[in-house]
């Protein structure tokens, strides 16, 4: 498997920009679990630490889903892997396979998409329960790219220490 990633533009509108720099890097996390295993997926490659690829797949499923869907769409629904909101249950991935994250990570971006997409702009709100506050999807979007990017960084030193390879 192969992943295609979007070139960001040069130039252009803000919130064209915002969504092809958030589908920039939701690709590089794609890219980075291209050719492994379910098995090299779910390996800590940095022990003591168990965060694995597919544990961050799983992680990057629930951020999307609590950002765009339970804040900006007032969405009254759980977490994926936590019936008790606990974000640190999609980190394991002992028991998970591709197929599994994977399909629930894409479900979730084509759900943050046709949010995105709907917004009339950047400046609509949602609450944010965890902050007491109103966040703009203008905010989530950032928001997502920086968390995307935190973990791609991660990303880069587990596959390293997986197979060598390097660079995405």
């Amino acid at each position: 498997m192969t992943t295609e990633r979007p070139a960001p533009p040069l130039t252009g509108g803000e919130r064209e920009m915002l969504r092809t720099f958030l589908d920039f890097h939701r690709a590089t996390l794609a890219m980075k679990c291209d050719g492994l295993s379910d098995e090299d997926l779910r390996r800590a490659a940095s022990p003591p630490s168990t965060l694995s690829l597919l544990g961050l797949v799983r992680h990057m499923a629930e951020v999307e889903r609590t950002w765009f869907r339970r804040v900006i769409n007032a969405e009254d629904i759980p977490l994926r892997w936590s019936a008790e909101g606990d974000f640190q249950a999609a980190y394991d991935a002992s028991s998970s396979t591709r197929a599994e994250a994977f399909a629930a990570w894409q479900e979730e971006v084509e759900h943050s998409r046709k949010i995105e997409e709907a917004a009339e702009s950047l400046d609509v709100t949602g609450h944010q329960p965890r902050w007491g506050e109103d966040v703009s999807l203008r905010l989530v979007m950032l928001h997502m790219i920086h968390e995307y990017a935190r973990h791609n960084g991660h990303a880069d030193f587990i596959r390293e220490a997986i197979d060598g390879v390097t660079g995405a």
